[in-house]
């Protein structure tokens, strides 16, 4: 769907900047902007490519951030902090380099004006504790002020406007993406299924926080790759937010934890252990806007994706 291109991805060495890349490497040029501070890249497959070039630097930078955008087609900005566990011990640094950090990625790429598409990172948490088949035009909801669990909502709430004011005052050709919850191989810092699955491998105990009826959509990483090479070159995507998950694979944390034993055949124990934040309850997306403008919609299944999850852990995880 792209080739012949130069593209950018900040946070490229990411969980999902690094999948991106690697979808992308053999038939473009690719740079990643990023501090490093999660690696998914290195030692991957596509680590020395000679279609990769790798720019250590910081969103914050306004002058590294500028110097790095000249040149390319399609922008990905991927860059930020996130993480529940993340967020809520570095609120301050959420919020800067969340907003600030992609201030000066949309700033640099207006005052370039060379790019045919930025593409921005949201969340679906930008719905709240609860979401089920939340649309596109529905409103988000950014919290209660001072709880520091809704900081990361509210930096990505942020962008997304910043992204649109973009469009409309400077006429930079942005889109946005609010990805639903998204696991796979390679996953890098906190996500609830790499750790249930981490465990479930070593048939060690899996803690579920609070009572485990949390629910959740699950969407495996190559079916949000495929939306966001979509939403790089559809004209239709320019101004618009899409939710990119699976409405299909929906299941409670508890569930998705006697899911993850039952598929792998493990031994591991369920324990539930007190939870001290506040998280979200429900969160299912509609996904109807991205099937309608994109042709997208997610094709692998839950069960399946916990296989293939799996089996890259078991092929990279350290012998015993």
């Amino acid at each position: 769907m792209i080739e012949n291109s130069s593209v950018l991805i900040t946070g490229g060495a990411g969980f999902l900047g690094s999948n991106l890349a690697a979808q992308l490497v053999a038939k473009n040029e690719v740079t990643i902007f990023d501090n490093f501070r999660r690696d998914a890249l290195t030692g991957s497959r596509i680590h020395g490519h000679p279609n990769l070039r790798v720019v250590r630097g910081d969103l914050l930078d306004y002058p590294a951030v500028r110097a790095a955008v000249p040149g390319h087609d399609i922008i990905y900005h991927a860059g930020a902090i996130a993480g529940i566990d993340t967020v809520i011990v570095r609120p301050v640094e959420t919020m800067r380099v969340n907003i600030l950090g992609s201030a000066n990625v949309l700033e640099a790429a207006a005052d370039v004006g060379t790019a045919k598409r930025v593409v921005c990172f949201s969340t679906s948490e930008v719905f709240g504790q609860t979401a089920f088949r939340s649309a596109e035009s529905d409103n988000t909801i950014t919290g209660r002020v001072g709880e520091a669990r809704w900081t990361y909502a509210v930096s990505k709430v942020a962008v997304e406007h910043l992204a649109h004011a973009y469009y409309r005052e400077r006429g930079l050709p942005t889109t946005c993406v609010r990805p639903f919850n998204i696991y796979g191989p390679g996953q890098v810092g906190e996500g609830a299924l790499r750790t249930i699955v981490l465990h479930a491998l070593k048939d060690q105990p899996i803690e579920i926080h609070g009572d485990g009826t949390q629910i959740r959509a699950w969407c495996y990483l190559d079916d949000l790759v495929r939306a966001l090479l979509l939403v790089g070159v559809r004209k239709e995507a320019v101004g618009e937010s899409f939710n990119i998950g699976n409405q299909r694979a929906v299941v409670t944390i508890y569930g998705l934890a006697n899911t993850v034993v039952r598929v792998l055949g493990s031994k591991s124990p369920i324990q539930f252990v007190r939870k001290d934040y506040l998280d979200v309850e429900l969160r299912v997306p509609s996904t109807f806007k991205a099937k309608q403008l994109l042709g997208f919609e997610a094709e692998i299944d839950l069960e399946e994706g916990i296989l293939r999850t799996a089996e890259w852990y078991r092929n990279h995880l350290p012998p015993a």
